[in-house]
């Protein structure tokens, strides 16, 4: 047989199949993985398939999908355990696959969906720019940064906040677990989303009252919900820049995952601006993921590669939070671990 290489065959080295090998091949080939998890969460095969096992052809029917390349995209997540080829191109739920529907506890269904979209998808395509500058890939790729595109495209943005969402309801129950709430009688919720955290913080603990500050075009959103809720009572929202101002006087101030989007300067604006709103009493919590030490398996590593390539921000180590804090006029007092991804980092004014 003829070699179709310019080189030849004879001096062509390939390594020698060891279990190093093969593992850093599965590690290469997880970005294949990923866009075939969110093609069978976009097309909700999950959900497709709740009542028992469905051919690919029909689960191709009725999601709008080719069935040949349904099958062979399900082929491949089986080969790794999410869903399960049985005979004449069945398939089934498997526990992974469980965790793909959207009407499960702790479903990844959005998330998935979130972090195959192009804004991410190519944002990560494009790391190598961000190496080399360090500056946030998407803006290279997109031509604004991160928050500027959603105003302008609702549509990704409902996406985000929807998978942004899935990934909340777990952190915010581990939250509420692991930190004692009762001293608190007014929370300030700083760059909260639609209130998440906050309506979860103000269902368990009644005597609580809430304010969710936002920018406009979020607190907009937020009111429309709240109002339509038994919390509205009990909870405020309140637009502004939190790079300008936060003059909201509460005992307990909340960040989640809101430093991690910004490069150190302007976490420690952001900070300064809380500190400047806080009493000598008031607590500040930042519920962040924090970095672990070296050469552990860590989600924080990897998500703070996400942040570097789409808004320029970083996920950090317990000692840059404490530094940040301290240049802001805080303190922080305590660290204390959840049953999830999120850390609590509780500070006072120095």
């Amino acid at each position: 047989m003829t070699c179709a290489m310019s080189c030849s065959c004879s001096t062509l080295s390939l390594p020698a199949r060891d279990g190093a090998y093969d593992a850093l091949l599965r590690l290469m080939v997880g970005p294949w993985v990923a866009q075939a998890i969110f093609v069978a969460a976009k097309l909700d095969i999950a959900d497709r398939l709740r009542e028992g096992p469905r051919a690919s052809a029909a689960l191709a029917a009725a999601s709008g999908a080719d069935p040949d390349v349904l099958y062979r995209v399900l082929r491949a997540l089986a080969s790794v355990g999410v869903f399960a080829e049985q005979g004449d191109r069945q398939f089934a739920l498997t526990p992974l696959a469980q965790g793909l529907r959207s009407d499960v506890e702790n479903s990844l269904r959005d998330y998935a969906v979130m972090l195959g979209e192009r804004w991410i998808w190519r944002s990560l395509g494009d790391m190598l720019h961000s190496a080399r500058t360090g500056e946030p890939a998407f803006a290279q790729v997109f031509g604004a940064d991160v928050f500027d595109y959603y105003a302008t495209n609702p549509q990704a943005a409902a996406t985000s906040a929807e998978g942004l969402a899935v990934r909340s309801a777990h952190e915010n129950a581990a939250i509420l677990s692991a930190y004692d709430f009762s001293a608190v009688r007014h929370a300030i919720d700083v760059g909260g989303g639609q209130g998440t955290l906050l309506r979860a913080l103000l269902q368990r603990h009644p005597w609580l009252r809430g304010t969710l500050f936002e920018r406009e075009q979020i607190a907009a959103m937020a009111r429309q919900s709240l109002a339509r809720s038994a919390l509205a009572p009990r909870c405020d929202v309140i637009a502004g820049d939190f790079f300008r101002e936060i003059a909201v006087a509460g005992d307990l101030y909340l960040l989640k995952k809101v430093v991690h989007d910004w490069d150190d300067a302007r976490a420690v604006t952001i900070l300064r601006n809380c500190r400047a709103a806080m009493t000598p009493r008031s607590r500040l919590l930042l519920l962040e993921p924090v970095i672990r030490q070296p050469n552990v398996p860590d989600f924080a590593k990897l998500l703070d590669l996400l942040m570097l390539v789409v808004s320029g921000g970083r996920e950090r180590s317990e000692a840059e939070h404490a530094r940040l804090l301290a240049r802001a006029g805080l303190r922080p007092t305590r660290l204390i671990p959840t049953a999830s991804t999120i850390s609590i980092i509780e500070a006072a004014p120095a």
